[in-house]
């Protein structure tokens, strides 16, 4: 087997050693949080129709800052209750007239009952919904699933050879008994795979795309459970709207500012006015134009956050886009302010990249290489995004890349305590988009890996998991208004 990357001295196997012991960890702890369930028929599943939602100590009228508490009995579609949880719920309270929004929290006692908490953060009348995402027994069958299999895309590389173009199957596992090229990381040992094309070296690859595969590990009659009329049904009722007041109550006391290593609980914050107030911390108006001249801003990931990049375009009109002259959907970017000493960059993640658009791959490289390369200064902003293009994907893969994300970043911190790293979270995606690749689920417990790997780490973390929640977006990339929040928060840790 080839390599078209040259050989670079690894470090010790003993820190490769720990990062494997680390994913195993984590899984382990997912999957006691997830535990096989039992699926014979689906009228012994969880019904969001037949399930009871009761407001404990319900009143005329709730005073704005409290706590309010719904019992939910998960029942099936014959009307028994359910004796075990693990149902996948989404719990969120709204006043669209207010533009107003936030989550609810969901603790499962594991036995059929929850509790799902919302904080009275605003007051006027407010909506209350508890959404069953996926029943317990489709939760069970989605993360089994997930752990079946690497072939759910079909990725297609281009070798590029004098006049000649050459297309060959390209994966993170290729099970062929034919020569393959191997693109690895040396130091992290994580490596993507094309089938190499007869005569034309493994450094000749130029060019990528993607397309889904026609293949399921789910078992034929749990399909029904990912039907759109089941997922994320509705558990409330129609008796969900309440009423909060101010309740003479006393003003709260002023919070401090949002700052590095904060952590925030659920809900993290809420929506008023289409604008984001987080819980534990409090944002100051930041002129964008100031908090940004003379620093280098280095955006990597996917295209959430090169929606980033799209909006301090769209707000500062001095910055300038610099052709780097590549091609594809997700070529590098740059942006410059060269009065203002402003410069801003957008870079992809490593593989996997899925997408049916053709891209470059000459560039690609993973997230720990190019903070390893980073010198690093006060003046340096390191923001990360990652998660999407992984839900297809066995979660060791993720989990493995975020630790060697982790690991870098130690690495930075130590040689430029001054460099500023801001971690955003997945956003939640359209509720009905290709389950078994794309389910929310599969972002819920990337979300979960990530919060444990990157805890105690001097970072700022944007909650985009619970902030897409609360606008209710539903929608892999936001709208902009919902962008400007995370931006406003990344505004506030940096100056």
């Amino acid at each position: 087997m080839k390599s078209s990357c040259p050989t670079v001295p690894l470090n010790p196997p003993v820190s490769l050693q720990e990062t494997e012991m680390r994913v195993k960890e984590i899984l382990e702890k997912l999957d006691k949080q997830i535990p096989p369930r039992p699926f014979t028929h689906l009228n012994t599943t969880t019904s969001a129709t037949h399930s009871t939602a009761t407001i404990l100590n319900p009143r005329e009228t709730h005073c704005m800052g409290d706590k309010l508490d719904v019992l939910l009995e998960a029942r099936d579609h014959l009307g028994h209750r359910k004796e075990y949880g693990g149902d996948f719920l989404r719990a969120r309270m709204s006043s669209p007239a207010l533009k107003a929004g936030a989550s609810g929290k969901v603790t499962d006692f594991n036995n059929g009952t929850y509790l799902v908490s919302f904080t009275l953060f605003w007051e006027g009348p407010v909506s209350l919904s508890i959404l069953l995402m996926h029943p317990s027994e489709g939760v069970s069958a989605l993360w089994r699933a997930r752990k079946q299999g690497y072939d759910r895309i079909i990725f297609t590389g281009m070798f590029v050879s004098g006049t000649s173009q050459v297309h060959t199957d390209c994966a993170l596992v290729l099970n062929s008994s034919v020569e393959l090229c191997q693109y690895l990381d040396a130091q992290d040992q994580e490596a993507f795979y094309c089938v190499k094309p007869p005569n034309i070296p493994c450094a000749a690859l130029t060019h990528m795309h993607s397309k889904n595969k026609q293949v399921s590990y789910l078992r034929q009659q749990e399909r029904s459970l990912f039907e759109k009329s089941n997922i994320g049904v509705e558990i409330m009722g129609k008796s969900n709207v309440i009423s909060v007041s101010k309740c003479n109550k006393e003003a709260v006391p002023t919070k401090e500012k949002c700052k590095f290593g904060m952590v925030s609980g659920i809900p993290s914050g809420h929506v008023w006015k289409n604008t984001w107030n987080p819980a534990s911390c409090s944002l100051a108006p930041i002129k964008m134009k100031d908090c940004l001249r003379g620093k280098f801003i280095h955006l990597m990931g996917d295209s959430t956050i090169r929606q980033w990049m799209d909006y301090f375009k769209s707000k500062i009109d001095t910055l300038r886009s610099v052709d780097l002259h590549e091609t594809g959907k997700l070529q590098h970017q740059l942006a410059v302010d060269l009065d203002e000493k402003i410069s801003i960059q957008w870079q992809k993640h490593g593989y996997p990249l899925i997408g049916s658009l053709v891209y470059s791959v000459k560039e690609i490289e993973n997230i720990a290489r190019i903070i390893d390369r980073t010198g690093g200064e006060k003046n340096t902003v390191i923001v990360i995004s990652l998660g999407q293009h992984f839900r297809p994907f066995p979660i060791d893969v993720f989990i493995r890349r975020a630790l060697n994300v982790h690991k870098a970043l130690q690495r930075l911190l130590l040689r430029s305590p001054d460099t500023m790293v801001v971690l955003k979270t997945e956003n939640i995606r359209e509720m009905n988009s290709d389950v078994e690749r794309l389910s929310d689920f599969h972002g819920y417990t990337q979300y979960l890996a990530l919060k444990d790997i990157f805890q105690g780490l001097n970072v700022g973390v944007i909650d985009a998991w619970d902030m897409t929640i609360a606008y209710g977006t539903n929608d892999v990339h936001p709208p902009q208004h919902v962008v400007g929040s995370q931006i406003n928060i990344f505004l506030n840790y940096i100056c």
